[in-house]
């Protein structure tokens, strides 16, 4: 498929990117704080602009799962996500934000010591990893110019992170921002724009096949279930810590992240309606077209000026989170591998090895997205192996600091996620990596590889949190 634009389509596109490359490129004299995390100044409506946006870039994915699926959609993609985000501002927010670090591997060393912090930064740099994010990017610019999917990615993935390789944390955020406003006025103009061109939505209710306006979608409780697991990511995941690192205070970092489920939540809408509307009105694509059902929609129902900004919001929303996770694996590699593996204390160097971390982090995303071409899937992969392995340790780590011993909480991290990815490994060894996820019987014991992964760092948890109960027993207080 080969995007035709009209005029004032390429107008608003080379608008959008001219402006990207201007405010990413701008900064002024940088202390090595303002570069890693801002000076810790993010107000409360630039935290929830920022948050928002890095967390919502799977925009390709999100149209490809409502094509196929329907409302299941939200019920996976959506509602989890609100739960633990809720859970996450009302319990952990502020606990992150008084801890003041740089990135969640500095709470690993904090509680557990070097071993768990080592450990973590390997699982935190996959975690944060862009892949499924410079996917997208790459299919939108394949889509708009016909570029090969490879050069399209590595050109995405230039044009997306360029300028963070220079600003650091602050361009990452203003970027944010104004790509923030782009998401919400692209979907929000498109999407009245379809109804009229297609019918309300009776029409769209009547069009539509059956199963896709039921909140499983017909596949089942155990693989709708595994999403929950996999939502957990969100009381784990790099970007939230980051930006509550980066919050003027816990207040802003606790009801920031509550005002961003509401956003969440306006902008799924917004999405989940536009994929039923794909759905509705092009019923042709098939499964092997659905990750392409936004662009698709674009040009055949779109107008031109709209269907240049609706192409405008689809890059903002995927572009925000590969700036975003770019950074974070750049932060990552350069902060938690580089510098602690040195054992500086100053700072001073680490936006220096943040940079070499940068071109790391995107060449492992750049094979990633190559080798595994689906964003749910590496999604789903993602979550499935290491999900496991941080949620205990990283979690009692905010509460107190003693109540896990380390050699525990190491045995706990590589337990659970290296029990998820032999069974996935074992999964795709005997129908490949393109075989049916929601097929739990291909895996081990004939269910999804995340829950042995879950049993297997549960336990060494559970022993852990014992052992440090009867030592702490057994010491005679002072």
């Amino acid at each position: 498929m080969r995007a035709r634009f009209e005029p004032i389509d390429i107008a608003i596109l080379a608008a959008y990117m001219v402006f990207t490359l201007a405010v990413g490129f701008w900064k002024r004299r940088q202390t090595a704080e303002q570069f890693l995390i801002g000076d810790r100044a993010l107000g409360l409506p630039v935290f929830v602009a920022t948050l928002v946006a890095t967390w919502y870039g799977g925009i390709l994915g999100v149209g490809e799962f409502t094509y196929r699926y329907g409302l299941v959609n939200w019920t996976t993609q959506g509602l989890p996500y609100y739960l633990f985000a809720i859970l996450f501002g009302l319990v952990l927010a502020a606990r992150v934000r008084k801890a003041a670090h740089y990135t969640i591997p500095d709470k690993l060393n904090e509680a557990y010591g070097r071993p768990a912090a080592l450990v973590g930064s390997v699982f935190t740099f996959f975690m944060s990893t862009p892949a499924p994010y410079i996917l997208m990017v790459g299919q939108l610019i394949t889509v708009a110019t016909g570029l090969p999917l490879v050069w399209a990615v590595v050109a995405g993935t230039a044009l997306s992170t360029a300028y963070v390789y220079v600003g650091g944390f602050q361009s990452d955020v203003r970027i944010n921002i104004y790509q923030f406003c782009l998401m919400f006025l692209g979907f929000g103009v498109a999407l009245p724009v379809l109804m009229a061109r297609t019918g309300d939505l009776p029409w769209l209710s009547r069009t539509l096949p059956p199963g896709h306006l039921s909140l499983d979608g017909g596949l089942g409780a155990g693989y709708i279930a595994v999403w929950f697991f996999i939502a957990l990511w969100t009381l784990i995941d790099p970007g939230f810590h980051q930006r509550c690192y980066a919050a003027r205070s816990p207040g802003v970092a606790k009801w920031g992240v509550l005002a961003a489920v509401g956003c969440w939540l306006l902008f799924d809408t917004l999405t989940t309606l536009t994929g039923l509307y794909a759905r509705a009105a092009m019923p042709d694509l098939g499964a092997k077209g659905a990750g392409l059902a936004f662009p698709m929609l674009a040009q055949r129902l779109l107008p031109g000026g709209v269907r240049g900004l609706f192409y405008v919001a689809m890059l903002a929303t995927v572009m925000s989170t590969v700036v975003s996770y770019t950074f974070l694996g750049a932060m990552t590699v350069g902060r938690d591998m580089i510098w602690r593996a040195r054992g500086e204390t100053s700072t001073e160097k680490v936006p220096g090895y943040a940079r070499l971390g940068f071109l790391a982090t995107c060449g492992v995303a750049i094979a990633i997205s190559l080798w595994l071409p689906s964003v749910v899937r590496q999604w789903w992969a993602i979550g499935t192996v290491f999900v496991p392995g941080m949620s205990f340790a990283l979690l009692t780590a905010y509460w107190r600091i003693d109540a896990l011993p380390p050699r525990w909480a190491v045995a706990s991290m590589l337990c659970g996620s290296l029990t998820s990815a032999a069974c996935l490994a074992a999964g795709w060894a005997a129908k490949g990596a393109g075989a049916d996820v929601t097929d739990s019987a291909i895996f081990p014991f004939g269910v999804q590889p995340m829950y042995p992964g879950l049993v297997a760092g549960g336990l060494p948890w559970a022993l852990g949190l014992a052992a440090g109960r009867l030592r702490r027993r057994a010491t005679p207080a002072a």
